[in-house]
C-alpha cells in the first residue's frame, strides 16, 4: 500500500470514529431498571432519583417491577420482558444472588451492561459496577444504638426479612459483630424470616415476645419488617418496654419513631444510588466519562433519632 492511501485509510477510521462517538453521544438509550418490589417506599425513593437522573441524562428509563412481593420468582419476568426488549442497559435489585445471575449471564451474552443497586449477584465479575449502601456498618451501628439503650446488656431479636439477600445477610452480619466484639453481655435470642409481608413480622415477633417476655430489643433489617415489628410491639402493649431499631426512613416509620416506638433508625440514600447507576449507564454506553465509573460503590447510612430529626428529615422516603 502506498503512502497515501495509508493516511487515507488512516483518516478514514478516524472519521468513522468520531461519527460513531457522535452518534452514541446523541441517541437516546433506554435503560431498563427493575426494583425489588415496585411498591415499596424505599423503591419509590429509589424510582423518584431514576427519573430525575434520566430527565437530565436524556435517557429513556423503562422502571417496571413486582408491585406486590419481593421474590426471584416475580421478578425474572421482568428482566425477562426487558431483554426481550433489546434495552441498551439495565439496572438491577436482584432479589436473590443466585437466582437473578441467569439474567445477568443473558445481558452479557446480548452485550448488554449490568448495573446492580441495594443487592447483588453471586458473580459480579460481569457488572459495570454495583451500588450500595453500607450494609455492614449499618449493622453494625444498629447493633451499638441498641446495645446502648439496652445498658449494655439484655435479649435481642433479628427481624429479617430474606436468608439469601445481600443486604440482608450483610446487616445480619455486621450486627453479629458488632455484639460479639463489643457487647458480650448481650444475647440474640433468634432471628425469622418474613420475606415481603408485615403480617409474618408480627406473627414471628407475637411469639418471640411469649417465648421471652424478658426480650429488651429488636433489629428489623428492613422497612418491611419494621412495619410488622411496630404492629407487633402496639399489639402486645410493649411500645417503651422493648427498644426497636429499623432500618429505612418510611413516613410511617418515622411518625411512629417521633410516638416512641421505634427508638432509631439506619436510613440509606435510595435516590442517590439510582442516580449514580444512571450516570454510570450513560458513561458505559456513550465511551464518555468511563474512568469515573468504579466497580463497587457504597453510600453512607444515616443513623435517626427523635433527638436529631431536624437534621436527618431529608433522607425520608418517598411514598
Amino acid at each position: 500500500m502506498s503512502r497515501f492511501r495509508k493516511i487515507f485509510a488512516m483518516a478514514a477510521v478516524s472519521v468513522i470514529a468520531l461519527n460513531c462517538s457522535a452518534y452514541a453521544q446523541d441517541k437516546k438509550f433506554t435503560v431498563a431498571f427493575i426494583p425489588g418490589i415496585a411498591s415499596d417506599p424505599f423503591f419509590l425513593s429509589m424510582e423518584k432519583g431514576a427519573r430525575a437522573a434520566a430527565d437530565k441524562l436524556g435517557i429513556e428509563l423503562v422502571w417496571q417491577g413486582s408491585a406486590s412481593e419481593y421474590s426471584p420468582q416475580t421478578q425474572m419476568p421482568f428482566v425477562d420482558a426487558a431483554l426481550a426488549q433489546n434495552v441498551d442497559a439495565l439496572v438491577l435489585v436482584p432479589t436473590d444472588p443466585d437466582s437473578l445471575q441467569s439474567g445477568v449471564t443473558r445481558a452479557e451474552a446480548g452485550n448488554i451492561p449490568v448495573i446492580t443497586v441495594d443487592t447483588t449477584v453471586t458473580d459480579q465479575s460481569y457488572l459495570t459496577s454495583h451500588i450500595t449502601g453500607d450494609n455492614v456498618d449499618g449493622g453494625r451501628q444498629a447493633a451499638k444504638t441498641l446495645a446502648e439503650q439496652i445498658g449494655k446488656k439484655g435479649k435481642v431479636f433479628i427481624m429479617s426479612g430474606s436468608p439469601s439477600a445481600t443486604t440482608n445477610t450483610l446487616r445480619e452480619q455486621g450486627f453479629r459483630e458488632e455484639l460479639k466484639a463489643n457487647y458480650p453481655d448481650v444475647e440474640i435470642v433468634g432471628i425469622e424470616y418474613a420475606n415481603s409481608q408485615p403480617a409474618n413480622a408480627t406473627s414471628a415477633i407475637n411469639t418471640v415476645l411469649l417465648n421471652h417476655p424478658d426480650l429488651a430489643g429488636i433489629f428489623a433489617i428492613d422497612g418491611t419488617r419494621g412495619t410488622g415489628a411496630v404492629a407487633a410491639l402496639r399489639n402486645s402493649n410493649a411500645v417503651g418496654k422493648v427498644k426497636l431499631i429499623g432500618y429505612d426512613a418510611y413516613k410511617a416509620q418515622v411518625e411512629a419513631l417521633q410516638d416512641g416506638v421505634f427508638t432509631a433508625l439506619v436510613v440509606q440514600q435510595p435516590a442517590k444510588e439510582a442516580e449514580l447507576a444512571l450516570e454510570y449507564a450513560k458513561a458505559k454506553l456513550t465511551g464518555e466519562g468511563t474512568d469515573k465509573i468504579e466497580k463497587s460503590v457504597v453510600i453512607p447510612n444515616v443513623v435517626m433519632t427523635k433527638e436529631n430529626f431536624e437534621t436527618t428529615k431529608a433522607n425520608v422516603y418517598s411514598d
